[in-house]
């Protein structure tokens, strides 16, 4: 089971506020541009990334069900800023790790203890014609 909610809205509504524009400058760590369903109003999200292959994978501790990745999915994509640069992200798509998903060692032994299973992978937009697939 993912991380319980109420940790969930804590971090929303005060944690991320204080670590989120630090961890986004840092190796593994990025902020989720995206915009609201409904609202239509922008919001960020800090969260922990890592690259597979030309893919990039986002961790769903909280679960896909959280308002952050509904609004991804439902646009289509996003943008994150990590380690100062911006990038555009299109094809959202999330799965189930069944234990074969290339990813850091330290991130699979800390999704572990929660039960985190589920990811969110996208593609770069701004990549060159010949090197998407």
């Amino acid at each position: 089971m993912p991380i319980n909610r109420r940790v969930a809205r804590f971090n929303r509504r005060i944690a991320n506020r204080f670590v989120g524009p630090v961890l986004s400058r840092m190796p593994g760590f990025g902020k989720v541009h995206h915009r609201g369903r409904k609202s239509g109003r922008e919001y960020t999200t800090p969260v922990k990334l890592f690259r597979q292959g030309e893919k990039i994978v986002i961790t769903l501790p909280y679960g896909p069900g959280s308002d952050w990745v509904r609004n991804v999915l439902a646009a289509g994509g996003c943008e994150i800023t990590t380690r100062g640069r911006r990038l555009r992200l299109t094809d959202p798509v999330v799965f189930s790790d069944d234990g074969r998903t290339p990813m850091p060692a330290i991130t699979r032994r800390i999704l572990s203890r929660f039960d985190a299973t589920e990811f969110l992978a996208l593609t770069p937009s701004d990549l060159p014609t010949s090197t998407r697939r």
